[in-house]
């Protein structure tokens, strides 16, 4: 699976989550990232260019793949904030206790092997005053599209990076000693339900 995840799988995660109606969804939250910011499973690095330099002090960008950092070189190259790589899973932040400001999710979520202890990380480094911003895919609101999550998902995770297609993503966040002050949900247009259906906001800790 070297080849695979390192030169294939990052090309296709590049597409699928810089699509329109993602990127528009991004859009509702990463401007709203401030101070200093981890952003766990940055990916190619598609969020950069969507930072409000004005109010970030830089970004502690944390990717484990190989593969994906590779990718996020252009990225990189224009971004308009400061970005410190993390080479570690999310299980395992190298950050100081209560040491940043904003905790950016976007499409990670789904993917984390152990996302409570992953969760549990972004709890401690978060300060009492910051904020989770998330917007993840996952778990549907219909029983229909459902059993199509649930059946899907073992196929689905060993081609797709470990995607999981069924989790409960706002469950799941205030399950970790989060409080959510802030959830949308929706349909991603042109994205089949299956994978499409998005959940967006913010949470505070509790």
């Amino acid at each position: 699976m070297g080849f695979y995840d390192n030169k294939i799988l990052p090309v296709i995660i590049d597409k699928a989550c810089s699509m329109s109606a993602i990127m528009t969804l991004r859009e509702k939250v990463v401007p709203l990232a401030s101070g200093v910011v981890l952003e766990v499973g940055m990916g190619s690095g598609i969020n950069l260019a969507l930072y409000k330099p004005d109010i970030v002090d830089f970004v502690w960008g944390l990717e484990p793949s190989v593969g994906m950092r590779k990718k996020a070189q252009r990225n990189l190259d224009n971004s308009p904030v400061e970005v410190k790589w993390l080479d570690l899973p999310g299980e395992a932040i190298p950050l100081e206790d209560e040491s940043v400001d904003t905790v950016l999710l976007t499409y990670t979520l789904c993917t984390i092997p152990d996302w409570q202890a992953a969760l549990a990380q972004m709890h401690r480094v978060l300060k009492p005053s910051g904020k989770l911003l998330f917007c993840e895919h996952g778990l549907a609101d219909s029983h229909a599209v459902q059993h199509w999550q649930n059946k899907i998902t073992p196929m689905w995770k060993k081609l797709a990076g470990g995607c999981h297609l069924n989790r409960p993503i706002s469950e799941s966040i205030a399950s970790c000693g989060f409080t959510i002050n802030k959830l949308d949900t929706c349909y991603a247009d042109g994205v089949p339900k299956i994978a499409g259906y998005m959940y967006y906001g913010e949470a505070v800790k509790s």
